[in-house]
């Protein structure tokens, strides 16, 4: 039976890419139905804001059999992001949104057609996956099949690995995921507390807690720290204000002010570090199957009840201010906050395996590698006729 790869262009090809991976895994205890309504609004360049400054084609791999109707086996996304590829001078393309059967022919014939809708479009390098960006889901899943899927975290199946790397693409950088929990405390090095302890002191620096009220405003210091801290990270680009915009209104769904930090300057009240730590939604979507109705929403309502993970999706410090123990001080307050809340358990990252120093504090906080994804890479031949 062939294989044909296809442009998805109908709203039945959309709704069929996003329940594709609702059958793949129905029998996995790990994967993590998302809601159906959000994952049509992402793909929609009407109100996900990576298409005001990206590129992308979503593609159905479908198996044609005789005397039935072709059925889809596999997908795929190709999309530039040239607002990375303005940001480092760069012609990089990328793919995402991958699931596919165990079937070799169908993994390489998706990446074939995203390696060729790329190079059309003048991509010199395929690099994935990612939904759209870095700081969407990321990675294939190599290590920790059996940990729990949280906010942001993909599943996938062990024969993934296989079907990426049996297609030609290489590795280009591994993220790791951390295990942290509040009784990891008593295994955290006395030096975190001692930095801890002198930030005020010493620096003048405090913590605080993020306003809801304020979410927005506080979106954009976010982003100052961000376009500090993390400039130097693989894959980084900063946000755009539409991005911050968006990233806002996906935060008030999940807002829990405790896990909403913000250090700062006693004196000048400059932001020189935070952390955004987002409980596990994950754990309603679960139970939620992928629906609003009849009674996805019931589960919605009851979420504080039902979380009791947490992920630490992004804490950083301005280069200039990390001597300081400002990270340390919002690595205990984690602490602290988890005494008092029912999350006591989370994850921390991802965080690239060349980030040494992350890396270390980690340890030194008595953690351990839950997960490792690994983002892939392929050098492009120019698409011919396009005279490169």
């Amino acid at each position: 039976m062939a294989v044909a790869i296809r442009e998805v262009r109908s709203g039945a090809q959309r709704r069929a890419f996003i329940e594709l991976p609702f059958r793949l895994h129905a029998a996995s205890e790990r994967w993590v139905p998302p809601l159906k309504l959000e994952r049509r609004l992402f793909l929609s360049p009407r109100t996900n804001p990576f298409f005001k400054h990206g590129q992308a084609q979503l593609f159905l791999a479908y198996r044609d059999g005789p005397g039935a109707p072709p059925h889809p086996v596999g997908r795929i996304s190709a999309h530039i992001d040239h607002a990375y590829n303005d940001y480092h001078d760069a012609r990089w393309g990328w793919f995402g949104f991958f699931e596919s059967e165990e079937d070799e022919e169908v993994a390489g014939a998706l990446l074939e057609r995203a390696r060729r809708w790329l190079a059309e479009h003048g991509a010199e390098r395929m690099v994935g996956p990612a939904d759209f960006t870095m700081n969407d889901e990321s990675g294939i899943l190599v290590e920790g099949f059996d940990a729990p899927a949280l906010i942001r975290e993909p599943w996938h199946p062990p024969y993934y690995q296989r079907l990426i790397e049996g297609a030609g693409l290489s590795k280009a950088i591994d993220l790791y995921v951390w295990r942290i929990a509040a009784s990891d405390r008593e295994r955290t090095h006395p030096a975190l507390f001692e930095l801890a302890e002198r930030v005020a002191s010493e620096h003048g620096i405090r913590v605080r807690r993020m306003s809801r009220l304020r979410l927005r405003a506080e979106m954009d210091r976010f982003a100052e720290v961000y376009n500090a801290a993390w400039s130097q990270n693989w894959g980084f680009v900063p946000y755009s204000k539409e991005d911050l915009d968006a990233y806002a209104m996906d935060m008030q769904l999940v807002f829990d002010r405790d896990w909403y930090m913000i250090a700062e300057r006693e004196d000048t009240g400059e932001v020189v570090g935070l952390a955004i730590t987002i409980p596990d939604i994950n754990q309603v979507l679960r139970k939620m199957k992928g629906r609003l109705l009849p009674s996805g929403w019931y589960h919605y309502l009851r979420k504080a009840s039902t979380m009791t993970w947490i992920r630490i999706g992004f804490l950083g410090v301005k280069p200039e201010y990390q001597h300081t123990g400002v990270a340390a001080k919002l690595y205990i307050e984690h602490f602290e906050t988890a005494r008092r809340k029912p999350q006591k358990d989370g994850h921390c990252g991802w965080i690239l395996e060349t980030n040494t120093p992350m890396n270390r504090a980690m340890e030194a906080m008595g953690s351990h590698i839950a997960k490792r994804y690994r983002m892939y890479e392929q050098a492009l031949a120019p698409a011919s006729g396009t005279g490169e």
